[in-house]
């Protein structure tokens, strides 16, 4: 009766069975690992932001790259701003997911050695060739605060870093590119600027150290899926076997009915 398991139909199906089972534990735990890496992201962000700050070349230093367990620690920097130097990185959004540029001034510390700062986001111009209005940041010597970033990367950003951009624009926030153009020491990573506070640029809120997203239900989402499969192709077979054993009771039947009395 289970003969027709040898079909090509039925090796087919069971092949892709067996296929979509392993295909799909993987999957699970792929989502569940994306989510165990958001759990302890949340931790990191949460801990770096509650620390106490520290000043800035305590956790890094010129040619460095940052660790990951300093990102988004708080730091601060005593300077003062280079706005001569000053660059506007392309295509990023504020709060409420308008496009403009993100305000990216050299601050020089005590010591001639340099940090990043990102002072917030201002809305492009008519032109976007055109350098944005922005508005100057306190001159003279100051003390800032922010949260230490590490320097964006394509790989890691998703970010094009498209040449034969206009004057004093640019796609990621690199201290070593930045270095090159400076001609200086300039410390690893950046300083997303929290104090003091300005309305323009517009500062960058708090990174989300909240929400985990729906990994860990896609994750179980995806062992269901695999459960499923072993039960549907159980279903299946006895479903044939059970239309199989119907079609050969019903010829039977027709040929005792035309067997002469």
């Amino acid at each position: 009766m289970y003969r027709f398991l040898l079909t090509r139909q039925w090796v087919f199906v069971t092949l892709l069975a067996l296929v979509l089972i392993p295909v799909m534990i993987e999957l699970g735990f792929w989502q569940l690992h994306r989510h165990q890496a958001r759990v302890a992201q949340n931790a990191l962000i949460a801990k770096s932001l509650d620390a106490k700050p520290v000043p800035v070349e305590e956790l890094t230093s010129p040619d460095e790259t940052l660790p990951r367990a300093d990102y988004w620690r708080r730091v601060t920097a005593t300077g003062r701003f280079d706005t001569g130097h000053e660059v506007v990185v392309r295509r990023r959004t504020n709060s409420d997911d308008r496009i403009g540029f993100h305000v990216l001034t050299p601050f020089v510390l005590q010591d001639g050695k340099v940090v990043l700062v990102n002072r917030g986001w201002v809305p492009t111009a008519s032109d976007q060739k055109a350098f944005p209005k922005v508005p100057p940041p306190p001159s003279g010597e100051l003390t800032v605060t922010g949260r230490l970033m590490a320097s964006q990367t394509t790989d890691a950003s998703g970010i094009k870093d498209l040449k034969g951009l206009p004057d004093r624009q640019v796609m990621l926030i690199s201290s070593e590119q930045q270095a090159q153009l400076l001609n200086k020491e300039v410390l690893g990573g950046y300083i997303e600027l929290t104090h003091p506070a300005t309305d323009s640029p517009e500062q960058l809120p708090e990174p989300d150290h909240d929400s985990i997203g729906n990994h860990f239900a896609y994750a179980i989402q995806w062992w269901l899926f695999t459960a499923a499969v072993p039960v549907g192709w159980v279903f299946l077979v006895r479903r044939e076997v059970r239309e199989r054993r119907e079609r050969s009771a019903a010829a039977s039947e027709e040929r005792t009915e035309a067997v002469p009395a």
